[in-house]
């Protein structure tokens, strides 16, 4: 079992930054890869960034250049970095890891955090 839990969601004016942070515990070693995920209101919940275990990020094409994901695996946190902030970001964002044990493949969430960005 992997808990996630996330901190660092707010109201930002347009153009503002904010900065999320995600605490991983339990089973750490099976975890294979971090990302954060977010929901908006009446559309289904999208890939923001995603970071591996060698360090290999991803990020969705509407965040390119403005969100950095990283990760710090001495403290078990994984973190996105959110500039220029516009209000099409505003959702529910939430953590995820994928965690691998035995051939079985897992998925965990945090609990969310909103983030809104007002205009």
């Amino acid at each position: 079992q992997v808990q996630l839990v996330e901190s660092g969601g707010g109201l930002v004016e347009a153009g503002g930054s904010l900065r999320l942070s995600c605490a991983a515990s339990g089973s750490i070693f099976s975890i294979v890869a971090l990302g954060w995920y977010r929901q908006a209101p009446g559309k289904q919940r999208e890939l923001v960034a995603g970071i591996t275990n060698g360090g290999g990020t991803n990020y969705d094409d509407s965040v390119k250049g403005r969100f950095t994901i990283s990760r710090d695996n001495a403290k078990n946190t994984v973190a996105l970095q959110m500039n220029s902030l516009k209000p099409e970001d505003t959702a529910v964002y939430y953590c995820h890891a994928r965690a691998a044990q035995v051939m079985v493949v897992r998925d965990y969430w945090g609990q969310g955090t909103q983030v809104t960005v007002s205009s």
